[in-house]
């Protein structure tokens, strides 16, 4: 037997197969193929097409029935290769232009809004995610006096992110003693991440401040935990119960327990988009017995990354391997594209859409 490999036909089966199975969700037979999918071949040679894609890895028999369902490697195949994307509407890029301007005066609001738009586009879990900012640096130092003992330091970072955190000292200080500091401030730390505030830094700034020198310890640390919060990802989900409507969810329910789990704890998928993010740039796909983890080994993720200033951000959603790929691929795009329009620069339709 010569060795096996993917012909136009394979290619051809192995797609209507992929759909057949988003669609149903049930395991799909040669009949089926050659009834209702517009495969001309005959049933005994679309059996032994399906024979060798199961051989090759790309399909498998789930029961002792003719049926198939596609692999882990026949849903990569099919993302990557198989795929005729699909054409939004300009109607579609308006309603989505419209709904993010909705409620957008705070960062996580925004993300909330994007995971709600996310699932009720596309009928899945919606995931919006801001990762922590690259290297978080403040641009300016700003001070406000509130008493001999207190004050409130601005600090005004890249992205017109501004943070306040107020300072309690164990002396008075007077006016003019904390607008000196605040100008050391701007002189040293200025455009410099954590890492790069060294203790030899810090030592200098006490040593100029003299008898005031114990001011800047507090104040270190509150301009540490400022950059920090900027560091940290903030992972907002909507739609969770919608994958119940999946039979691989509500038939077995200890699955869905599991990938609550993991959503709950959102570290993990933090981890995985990261990981991901990594490999490539533009849409990404991860189908998860692509890892050990049980808890996601009949889930699919789909995300695409927008940065703007020095946050990075990434919109998509999660459900189940047999998901609809073409339509949510071209959602994320859109979306993501939507996100970049109002957050930050703004610019015409991507290419190809028409005016």
């Amino acid at each position: 037997m010569g060795e096996l490999r993917l012909t136009p036909r394979k290619i051809q089966i192995l797609k209507a197969i992929v759909e057949a199975h988003i669609a149903t969700g049930e395991p799909v037979g040669s009949r089926y193929l050659s009834e209702y999918a517009g495969i001309t071949c005959s049933s005994a040679t679309i059996r032994n097409e399906m024979a060798d894609l199961e051989a090759m890895g790309y399909l498998t028999q789930p029961h002792t029935s003719a049926g198939r369902i596609p692999t882990e490697l026949g849903y990569r195949l099919y993302v990557e290769a198989l795929i005729h994307q699909y054409s939004i509407t300009k109607a579609e890029i308006q309603e989505i232009n419209e709904q993010l301007h909705y409620k957008l005066s705070e960062m996580g609001e925004i993300l909330s809004e994007i995971s709600r738009i996310a699932a009720q586009g596309t009928n899945y879990t919606g995931l919006a995610l801001r990762t922590g900012a690259s290297r978080a640096t403040v641009n300016r130092f700003m001070s406000v006096y509130l008493s001999p003992r207190d004050f409130m330091l601005v600090m005004s970072f890249k992205g017109d992110t501004v943070k306040s955190k107020t300072v309690h000292l164990s002396f008075a200080i007077t006016e003019h003693t904390l607008s000196r500091f605040t100008d050391a401030l701007n002189l040293y730390l200025t455009g410099l991440s954590v890492e790069e505030i060294t203790i030899p830094l810090i030592v200098r700034i006490e040593s100029l401040m003299g008898t005031a020198g114990a001011m800047v310890h507090p104040a270190v640390k509150v301009i540490y935990e400022a950059m920090s919060e900027l560091d940290e990802a903030d992972v907002r989900l909507d739609g969770i119960t919608k994958l119940l409507q999946y039979p691989e969810y509500s038939e077995d329910v200890s699955r869905f327990r599991g990938l609550l789990g993991v959503l709950e704890e959102k570290t993990r998928l933090v981890d995985v988009i990261t990981r991901q993010s990594e490999a490539s740039d533009g849409i990404h796909v991860y189908i998860g017995a692509e890892d050990s983890s049980d808890a996601m080994s009949n889930t699919a993720v789909i995300f695409k990354n927008v940065t703007v200033g020095n946050s990075q951000f990434a919109v998509g959603v999660i459900g189940p391997k047999r998901m609809d790929y073409s339509r949510v691929i071209s959602m994320i795009n859109k979306l993501a594209y939507g996100i970049d329009r109002l957050l930050g620069d703004e610019g015409a339709l991507p290419p190809g859409d028409d005016e």
